[in-house]
């Protein structure tokens, strides 16, 4: 990326840089013309999931996810002057005839996080990483390759589940402090346990089981994306690099399913470079 073009771009550079190395890392595979645009959608997924990070209550973060929905409703990249994620992003909305309704859903699901209330059912945390992570990856399609983006919806579906889920279980301890449950209830039920007794203490005796039930679900996913994938026309393959560390992050985190109850498990950052740069070259045929 030349230094103009980096300059330009430094606000979204710097907050999915920080936040979302793997996304930052994935737009610099992708085509120059189209990599603003790219990091404008990546710098708006990353503002809205630290939400949690920065208000004290949930009001608050309402707040600011209407101060987007509001922004959405008048689609007008001048009535964001000043906010440098909101006018970029609505110029890529522009550009691309991207679909308002999708971000509107993202921001809607994204009430979830601002709260304490336990994830109902699978059915429900499918519906959610098909909201948030699965649209993200969709929305990048796009602005890449439109009409390739058209046929890969079902496969950026079970990609955005694995994404997001492989996610979820990196941020167990995060979540367990706050008090946040996002395995869901029939898991949970399953394995032995409820969202209160996960939540509390060490988790309980059967916390680890359940742990074992959302890596199994992230790797069903990953499994159903990776079938897919193989017909992925290269133009889209920037929008799906994300994917490239997910197996070997849930290979890690097996057989440490205790362990990351209380501290995340992940893999090195020159390993997760190294699989991005090969999934970059080859795909995933």
């Amino acid at each position: 990326m030349s230094p103009s073009t980096e300059g330009r771009l430094a606000p979204l550079l710097d907050l999915v840089r920080g936040t979302d190395r793997d996304r930052y890392l994935a737009t610099l595979y992708a085509p120059e013309d189209k990599r603003q645009d790219l990091l404008s959608l990546y710098a708006f997924n990353a503002e809205i999931a630290g939400i949690r990070d920065r208000v004290s209550q949930a009001l608050p973060g309402e707040i600011r996810l209407q101060w987007w929905r509001d922004a959405f409703d008048a689609n007008d990249p001048q009535a964001a002057a000043g906010h440098p994620v909101a006018e970029a992003l609505l110029q890529a909305i522009h550009r691309w005839n991207l679909p308002v309704q999708a971000f509107q859903n993202y921001l809607d699901a994204r009430i979830f996080d601002l709260y304490d209330d336990p994830m109902p059912t699978r059915g429900d945390l499918e519906g959610y990483c098909g909201e948030t992570a699965a649209a993200v990856i969709q929305l990048s399609a796009l602005v890449l390759d439109r009409q390739a983006a058209l046929q890969s919806a079902e496969t950026a579906g079970h990609a955005g589940c694995a994404l997001a889920t492989c996610g979820l279980l990196r941020l167990l301890p995060l979540h367990r402090r706050r008090g946040q449950c996002y395995i869901p209830k029939d898991l949970l039920a399953a394995a032995g346990t409820s969202p209160e007794e996960f939540i509390a203490g060490d988790g309980g005796p059967n916390a680890p089981r359940a742990v074992v039930a959302m890596i199994a679900l992230a790797r069903e996913h990953l499994a159903a994306f990776e079938k897919g994938a193989k017909a992925l026309p290269e133009s889209l393959r920037p929008a799906f690099l994300p994917l490239a560390p997910v197996g070997a992050q849930l290979a890690k985190m097996q057989g440490r399913e205790k362990d990351m109850l209380a501290a995340s498990v992940d893999i090195s950052a020159w390993r997760k470079q190294w699989l991005l740069f090969r999934r970059a070259s080859k795909g995933w045929a």
